[in-house]
């Protein structure tokens, strides 16, 4: 939203803060300031020049030599090329030193500096503009050369002209233009009035809000005197609609001061009656359409669906196919516009055009989009629909457009309006609870200040009973009523306070802290790992679980009643889906190796029929580089590491197989997974994907992927960190390679370890060695052992001992020691 300082300050006259002042008081209300500027940015030194003298140059057959008057007994003589320059006319000078838009840039933004020259031996003390070199645009000035010099005779404003008058004065450009960001919540801040009374309230200064006056616009029960018919066919998508006509029309270029004002807000003029409209819809916030009567067929309006089958074209000339879950404004036979979006090609208005009907309605919010999005184009006037509109704004809307109609001397208004459709007027009332206020925001702002701030902002009150304003349609509880008088009061005025918890509140609120440093810890343990984290879709199909082979029943699945398309029909029951399409994706775009992880949440059946929604954590591993190599055993280290992160200290990994009741096993590569478990319970599951499933998805990199389900990952973990002492007696180390064969796993190895040797501190495996001659089906293990003893040093003989022993029970698994 661009907002013109000059426009504002017709409704807070009192307002005299600085451009700076002004955009950081109305940020820190609510209202942020992107940024502002000079409306003449980059413009100086130019004044309007009236042409004595001019005569051809000598030395050239395309040079003028001009002599111009620019102030009380002040000449210059200036060089030009342009042929449309004559004698007794106005034109705008650049003097030495000055700057105008460099209009043979292809740059925007830049800016030619002038200064004093020769051509061909003649002196040139400036510089005549053209429009384009004023940043104008030719609805400023429709009598502008496209190719010549400007000549200000024929401006609206002409006879306000004088001799060295500062041109950037002359065009209004003395202005300065603030670029707000508006929330979607607020959009009746979407025009002046609306950011006037922001401004207002915010420095405590009157608002200045003049009545739209229409004296020959009367209301009436029945349609006479040159009125409109209105029907409202779909009243729940269309809660008001009033039609205004005008008669002898004159369609004529706009006032300089009107067509400066819409320059200002970054739209372009057009014509009186186009400009008319778009002026309303920035001053008020509510969008008007005009309409040539003489193409409305049967001389009725009709806000109806869409049939089926029927199309329109539009302003831009393009077709579009309508679906009967558009509203439309109509005629007795044809559609003429797409309610709230744009109209169609024979509704608007053409220089030969003598009847205008202009609309001012209220349509709902979520079909203005749904239409916008079907046809692929977004208006200034959906955008404004889609965030909610107040239906009893349209008449002061309608008001407003006719009563410049009748300033502008540019039709006949005619005695009547058409006021269609039915809704609520009643104001919305709020029980305000001033006490409860201050305890929210941590304030002591005494009630009578409260109401104050609430009224300035146009709120009622009464005791306390709050009427809202019409125009807040974001107001509802009492919580908004403290952030109005938060935001006004001052945010840095407010002063930083803890918040005060009962015993009970400190108990739940301590584990909810818990939980959060667990999983902020379990975040932290996988970013150094080298993980990046991702964020998908709860939404799946049927389709992509079967692809892949992770059991689960039919009546698992959760079924969208209004999903997005046919891949994302269900909520996911597993994870998997979702990271084995964020690797292809990734794959798709070159990025050939990486490292992911997600926290997100699934849905699934649980034993008594209901569901449940626990959150789960996936780990994914994929591709191959030079410095990234990803195997089995990165993959477990990162499991690994998560479970120490959040002080799970015994788990253990346990092979499965087919004859293993895990519905993943289909899902990994046999002989290539895991399953992960704390004390007893299975907790997870890690290890490559299986070829054929990675190969459904279009993946032919290897990927490894852990997936495991949090809340009891969090529940295992130490509440406890117990101070340990450093040890006071030097370790024992031992390095043993195995060699056993390929079914028993390296889980069961450090088992047995870590159960039958005595002393054992650490158990660390470091390779894994496979080769024909080892025999088949074998493999060899090697392991860093670490022993130490708590009150005494170990000698070589105790941990040969310890060695010997641990050996003597793997035997029995048909592992011994390589030499």
């Amino acid at each position: 939203m661009l907002l013109s300082y000059k426009w504002l300050k017709e409704y807070v006259p009192a307002l005299d803060a600085t451009p700076a002042e002004f955009a950081h008081a109305m940020t820190m209300s609510g209202s942020k300031v992107e940024k502002f500027e000079p409306l003449s940015k980059g413009l100086c030194n130019i004044v309007v020049g009236y042409v004595s003298e001019i005569k051809r140059h000598e030395n050239s057959d395309k040079l003028w030599i001009c002599r111009l008057e620019i102030g009380s007994n002040k000449t210059c003589q200036i060089v030009t090329a342009a042929q449309n320059v004559t004698k007794g006319c106005f034109v705008p000078v650049v003097l030495d030193g000055g700057s105008v838009v460099d209009t043979h840039s292809e740059e925007s933004g830049k800016f030619l500096k002038i200064k004093k020259t020769k051509m061909r031996g003649e002196a040139s003390d400036g510089m005549m503009c053209s429009y384009a070199e004023l940043g104008l645009s030719k609805g400023r000035v429709p009598y502008a050369s496209d190719d010549g010099i400007l000549l200000l005779n024929e401006d609206s404003n002409a006879s306000k002209l004088s001799r060295g008058l500062d041109v950037i004065e002359f065009f209004g450009l003395d202005d300065v233009v603030f670029e707000f960001e508006i929330t979607n919540n607020r959009p009746d801040c979407l025009s002046v009035i609306g950011l006037a009374r922001e401004a207002a309230a915010v420095f405590g200064l009157p608002l200045v809000l003049p009545e739209p006056k229409c004296e020959a616009a009367l209301q009436r029960d029945s349609v006479t005197d040159g009125g409109i018919p209105v029907e409202i066919k779909n009243t729940a998508l269309c809660s008001r609609y009033i039609a205004g006509a005008v008669s002898d029309v004159r369609i004529a270029p706009s006032p300089a001061w009107l067509s400066e004002r819409l320059h200002a807000s970054g739209v372009r003029s057009i014509n009186n009656f186009v400009d008319i409209t778009n002026y309303v819809m920035l001053e008020y916030g509510h969008p008007l359409h005009a309409f040539d009567r003489r193409f409305l067929e049967g001389g009725r309006i009709v806000v109806r669906d869409a049939a089926a089958g029927e199309s329109i074209t539009l302003l831009d000339g393009n077709t579009i196919e309508l679906s009967p879950d558009m509203l439309v404004i109509a005629d007795a036979k044809k559609p003429n516009a797409i309610a709230g979006v744009m109209g169609g090609e024979y509704s608007g208005i053409m220089p030969d055009t003598t009847d205008v009907v202009f609309e001012s309605a209220c349509f709902d919010g979520v079909s203005v989009r749904q239409s916008m999005k079907k046809i692929g184009r977004r208006t200034e006037s959906g955008a404004r629909f889609e965030k909610g509109l107040d239906p009893v704004n349209a008449m002061d809307a309608m008001k407003r457009a006719l009563q410049l109609v009748t300033e502008l001397a540019c039709g006949q208004v005619q005695p009547q309006l058409s006021d269609a459709g039915g809704f609520d007027k009643s104001p919305k009332t709020l029980t305000a609870d001033y006490d409860k206020i201050n305890k929210f925001l941590g304030t002591d702002i005494s009630t009578a200040r409260q109401r104050e701030i609430l009224t300035s902002l146009g709120f009622v009150c009464d005791g306390d009973t709050v009427t809202v304003p019409r125009h807040r349609l974001d107001i509802g509880t009492n919580y908004d009523l403290a952030e109005e008088v938060a935001r006004v009061f001052g945010y840095d005025n407010i002063p930083s306070t803890l918040p005060k918890l009962s015993g009970n509140n400190f108990k739940s609120q301590s584990a909810l802290d818990r939980t959060a440093r667990k999983k902020r810890a379990l975040v932290n343990a996988l970013i150094a790992q080298g993980c990046l984290e991702t964020v998908s879709y709860g939404f799946s199909s049927v389709r992509e679980h079967e692809l892949t082979r992770v059991r689960s029943s039919g009546d698992s699945y959760r079924s969208l009643k209004n999903p997005f398309g046919e891949d994302s029909n269900i909520m996911r029951v597993s994870m998997l889906p979702s990271v084995l399409t964020t690797v292809a994706r990734n794959l798709a775009d070159k990025n050939d190796a990486g490292r992911l992880f997600e926290i997100g949440r699934v849905y699934i059946r649980d034993d008594r029929g209901g569901h449940r929604e626990p959150d789960k954590l996936s780990v994914t591993h994929y591709g191959a580089s030079e410095n990234l190599k990803e195997d089995f055993f990165t993959i477990k280290g990162t499991v690994e590491s998560v479970l120490r992160s959040v002080g799970v200290t015994e788990y253990e990994f346990v092979k499965i197989d087919e004859k293993t009741d895990n519905p993943y096993y289909n899902a990994f590569h046999p002989g290539r997974c895991a399953a992960v478990a704390v004390r007893g319970e299975h907790i997870g599951v890690f290890g490559e994907i299986h070829p054929a499933v990675a190969e459904n998805f279009g993946i032919s990199a290897r990927v490894y992927t852990a997936l495991l389900y949090i809340e009891p990952l969090l529940l295992a973990a130490e509440e406890k960190i117990l101070y340990k002492p450093l040890p006071r007696f030097p370790a024992a180390l031992r390095d043993i390679s195995l060699i056993c064969p390929d079914a028993v796993t390296s889980g069961e190895i450090e088992t047995v370890i870590r159960e039958k040797a005595k002393y054992i501190e650490s158990v660390t495996f470091f390779d894994l060695y496979k080769d024909d001659r080892l025999g088949a089906d074998k493999k060899s293990l090697s392991y860093k052992l670490t022993f130490r003893k708590a009150d005494d040093n170990l000698t070589d003989a105790d941990v040969d001992a310890q060695v010997a022993r641990v050996l003597k029970f793997l035997s029995e698994k048909g592992v011994e020691i390589r030499t």
